[in-house]
């Protein structure tokens, strides 16, 4: 599960966040992608300020990560740059000539230290994973200042490193080889209309899989879902990334058959490393709210049911 998202300073820390915590652990997830953000000012910036009105502090994420490591959970560390302008992180870059190239360096520069103060707490803290980017298109084409980087970080922190690609964007990243586990946000649209079907969803599920083992194949790296799941809401399943809908009635149902529908065809790979379920909050609703939230929350909802019933084959 993907947990911590969206948190301000401090929430981590409070007692709803740790009973929030152990709900997500009784699902049977085995892990969480402790997933929080800064901003860098606008998409065009080459600094990556810390900002001390919003960054999650060390501490919480200290406390974070030891509360769920006494719970039996492993950590995936997953900091990410947005922009303030609210321009989606994947336009964060340059134009592709050679003027640009100045500031290009100047914000790998920035960046690396960025991720460089995390892959020391991620070392210091003993978390299994680090994803180094999360859907950052713009900036995939540096290939040789992303290799420079990672190998940066594998100085610092010696456990698994992941990098956090978008859906239907994989085959363009060329370096791959340099991290342990392939990610991707799977928000792939698996229905054509508002309440598909189970069998509907898995059949397009299929090209999705075969495409993802031949990115496996091509790197010798296991693939993972860094980020994957829907709202339950009806249509989700058409558009499973979207969060601004939020006039539309809620569907428990779909959101299950869009669950029930990736784990029936991904369940069984070996080359498959797991999901981050998107996402589990800090603070969550009240159970009696469950069947009226159209979060991508699965609290409460038949979606958990689910993912109960797969957690537990492998237990």
């Amino acid at each position: 599960m993907t947990y911590g998202w969206n948190s301000s300073r401090g929430a981590y820390r409070q007692p709803y966040a740790l009973d929030s915590l152990r709900k997500l652990r009784d699902t049977g997830s085995e892990w969480i992608a402790l997933s929080f953000f800064t901003y860098q000012p606008t998409v065009h910036s080459t600094e990556i300020p810390f900002d001390y009105g919003h960054t999650m502090t060390d501490r919480d994420i200290e406390f974070a990560v030891k509360q769920a490591k006494e719970m039996g959970l492993k950590v995936c560390l997953k900091p990410v740059v947005n922009s303030a302008d609210g321009i989606w992180r994947a336009h964060i870059g340059f134009p592709e000539e050679e003027g640009a190239e100045p500031y290009w360096e100047a914000w790998f520069r920035s960046y690396g230290n960025f991720l460089a103060h995390y892959a020391e707490l991620a070392e210091e803290l003993g978390c299994e994973m680090l994803c180094v980017g999360c859907e950052m298109l713009r900036t995939e084409k540096q290939s040789a200042r992303w290799r420079e980087l990672i190998r940066r970080i594998r100085g610092i922190y010696g456990g698994l490193l992941t990098y956090n690609a978008n859906h239907g964007k994989e085959e363009g990243i060329d370096w791959f080889d340099e991290v342990d586990v392939i990610g991707t946000s799977a928000y792939y649209p698996v229905a054509k209309k508002p309440g598909e079907s189970e069998e509907a969803m898995v059949k397009r599920w299929l090209p999705v899989r075969d495409k993802l083992k031949r990115l496996h194949q091509r790197f010798g790296k296991p693939v993972a879902f860094a980020e994957i799941g829907c709202r339950s809401a009806r249509g989700c399943a058409t558009m499973p990334w979207d969060f601004s809908h939020t006039e539309l009635p809620a569907s428990e149902e779909e959101q299950a058959n869009f669950y029930r529908s990736v784990l029936k065809v991904f369940w069984e790979e070996p080359w498959f490393a797991g999901f981050f379920w998107w996402d589990w909050s800090v603070r969550l609703y009240p159970l009696e709210e469950a069947a009226r939230n159209v979060g991508f929350d699965i609290y409460g909802k038949r979606a958990e049911g689910v993912v109960r019933e797969w957690y537990s084959k492998s237990r």
